[in-house]
């Protein structure tokens, strides 16, 4: 059978895709372009935050407009975990549900579709492996990620996930060494480490610290030529072993995405986030210390509940003395079932916003700040894309698809690193001009 995907959401939905799509090659099914050329519509939704969840809805409707007699819609990922009645209502043209744990079983449903009657639902929700690993196929070019765990201990106020997901389930080591080695010989440069929380690998298999001695045995089998970078780190994990073993080891890039949240601990205490803010800057601090030349990004939310004009002004001057390299700031979502959603004090909308638009600017200037430290530097870097008389670039500092790029004039189109000098500095991306065809140091 023809096949037509679509996947929205975070890069843990990216790599649940490919694995669906790798198990439908291996069944013999086939991939297409086009919805009118498919017999399967597969939509892996995200169900994180209510805009998220609309355009899944709107991503499903639009395709169930357009179904011919012929097709079936099939409903995946986290939307489909957290709402099935709801997404069935809302979208009654749906021929199965797929959850979070369950996408391992997308040829048993496909296949099973193609046997019966359209219109017969089957939903698959609580069964399977959150991490389940199969053959890695690079779809992406040079940089692919690696999803090292998925599900969530933590407990955030605010957070849908372990609603969707679960408790945290580790990937086994021989699985994500596998995959890497998989992917390595392919050609990719970049392996993302990603989980909801990278610095909690392992805890579930009874590792204290098990990202550290991850990225070692990742190390070994990985050229020095090519990237590891980590997302999603919690500043509590980040312990002396992953610092010393991050600088240490040159396939690891020197960025640490490290999602605060918040900068006042009256606010991260609400949200059960690790509310030490002392602790956080003594990490911080001895991140900085080993690797002076480390990006880090962290990511915060404006307009939680109660959250009061001075809180949120000990954010921006959490922002200005820290001096992160690349902030996302996300206006409160109010999600049903989450202890935020019933705390008194929710913050209008419109404060939001306005607090949404103060905080980003404040680092847009920020950002600027550091782009500018960068002019003269000479970095590795990915070639991303090339056109129209221009090359885009990216270099260790800059998160594929989230962060920023460098962009060089003229078209080149070397394969793997080139060498690039910073020459201007925008306040998002970098601008810069290639040395020499290089491999990084």
């Amino acid at each position: 059978m023809n096949c037509y995907l679509v996947t929205l959401g975070c890069p843990k939905n990216e790599v649940d895709s490919e694995m669906m799509a790798e198990l439908l090659a291996e069944a013999g099914h086939r991939f297409v372009e086009r919805p009118d050329d498919a017999d399967i519509l597969i939509v892996n939704t995200c169900g994180f935050i209510h805009d998220a969840r609309e355009e899944s809805y709107d991503t499903l409707k639009e395709l169930a407009r357009g179904k011919l007699p012929h097709q079936a819609l099939v409903a995946a990922g986290c939307l489909a975990q957290r709402d099935c009645d709801g997404l069935c209502r809302r979208v009654p043209q749906v021929d199965a549900v797929i959850g979070t744990r369950s996408w391992s079983e997308i040829v048993s449903v496909v296949e099973g579709l193609n046997q019966q009657r359209r219109g017969v639902r089957r939903a698959v929700r609580d069964q399977g492996d959150l991490v389940a690993s199969v053959r890695r196929h690079a779809h992406t070019g040079q940089t692919a990620y690696v999803k090292i765990a998925d599900g969530c201990d933590a407990g955030c106020a605010f957070c849908a996930i372990p609603l969707i997901k679960g408790p945290q389930a580790s990937k086994p080591p021989e699985a994500i060494l596998r995959e890497a080695t998989e992917l390595l010989a392919q050609g990719v440069r970049e392996l993302v480490l990603i989980a909801q929380d990278t610095t909690a690998y392992g805890r579930d298999l009874g590792m204290a610290d098990g990202l550290p001695a991850l990225l070692r045995r990742l190390a070994e089998i990985a050229p020095e030529e090519s990237w590891l970078r980590i997302l999603y780190a919690y500043p509590q994990h980040i312990s002396d072993d992953l610092i010393a073993t991050m600088a240490a080891l040159p396939q690891v890039c020197h960025y640490l995405d490290l999602p605060l949240q918040h900068g006042h601990p009256a606010v991260l205490r609400r949200m059960r986030r690790p509310h030490d803010l002392a602790m956080i800057h003594d990490r911080i601090g001895a991140l900085r210390a080993a690797m002076p030349d480390i990006a880090l990004r962290s990511t915060f939310i404006v307009g939680f509940p109660g959250e009061t004009e001075q809180e949120f002004d000990a954010l921006l001057a959490l922002l200005e003395e820290i001096e992160f390299d690349h902030v996302g700031v996300f206006s409160y979502s109010r999600e049903r079932g989450t202890p935020a959603a019933e705390m008194p004090g929710q913050v209008p909308q419109s404060v939001a916003a306005r607090r949404h638009e103060e905080a980003m600017l404040t680092q847009q200037e920020i950002s600027l700040r550091r782009n500018r430290e960068q002019i003269g530097r000479e970095l590795p870097a990915l070639i991303e894309g090339v056109g129209e008389g221009l090359t885009v670039a990216r270099s260790y500092r800059d998160a594929p698809e989230i962060d920023g790029m460098i962009l060089i004039e003229g078209e080149h189109a070397a394969p793997g690193f080139v060498r690039v000098r910073i020459t201007r500095a925008q306040p998002y991306d970098l601008v810069g001009e290639i040395v020499e065809p290089s491999e990084p140091a």
